[in-house]
């Protein structure tokens, strides 16, 4: 597990895939990056940086949280 949390964190605005379960229940799939700051309204995240990992999906054009104990796969990087 912590081997996708090491490549997630060091892609260095890499594109990939994440495979992961969401806090529902039902899998999800998304091609996604790291460091994007175009869309950012201001603020700072109230999300927990040991427990997830923010994420732009780059389908839905927004930010994602992932579980990091959730992680199923990994392509890309």
């Amino acid at each position: 597990m912590s081997n996708f949390i090491e490549r997630i964190l060091s892609s260095n605005g890499k594109i990939f895939t994440v495979e992961f379960i969401k806090k529902d229940g039902t899998l999800r799939v998304i091609n996604c990056r790291l460091g994007v700051t175009k869309h950012l309204k201001g603020g700072s995240s109230t999300l927990n940086p040991d427990k997830f990992i923010t994420v732009y999906d780059l389908q839905s054009k927004g930010y994602r949280a992932i579980d990091k104990q959730s992680i199923k796969t990994l392509r890309g990087i």
